[in-house]
């Protein structure tokens, strides 16, 4: 069975955090944005840190829940791709483009959502 919503974001940022992602932030958009439920954010120091923090969100992620992103945005040449799971979008940002973009202040009405200690793998 995929996983839905909040369970799913929260796997994405636990992989992310596997590969050692930095600034793992969860947004719960819910109410505030029609766009997606959950965002999931987070940054790497380096073009092959970037790679890897997308294929393993992607390989643990479906390995956890069986949901695959129903598309990918952006290259990692870019510094910033997002996997668009569509009821939740992890962005993987390179350092300098999270400064630059600054996705929790524009998101700043959303809610951030603890995740830490909210996952098993078993969920």
């Amino acid at each position: 069975m995929a996983a839905e919503g909040q369970n799913l974001a929260v796997a994405c940022a636990k992989a992310a955090e596997e590969i050692l992602a930095e600034d793992i932030e969860v947004l719960d958009l819910r109410g505030v944005s029609s766009l997606t439920d959950f965002m999931v954010v987070c940054s790497g120091s380096s073009m092959p840190h970037l790679k890897a923090i997308l294929r393993e969100v992607e390989v643990k992620v479906h390995g956890w829940t069986e949901a695959k992103p129903l598309y990918t945005e952006g290259r990692v040449d870019s510094r910033w791709v997002v996997l668009d799971y569509v009821d939740v979008m992890v962005h993987v940002m390179h350092h300098e483009m999270r400064e630059l973009y600054a996705l929790e202040d524009l998101w700043g009405d959303a809610a951030s959502v603890e995740w830490e200690s909210s996952f098993s793998e078993e969920n």
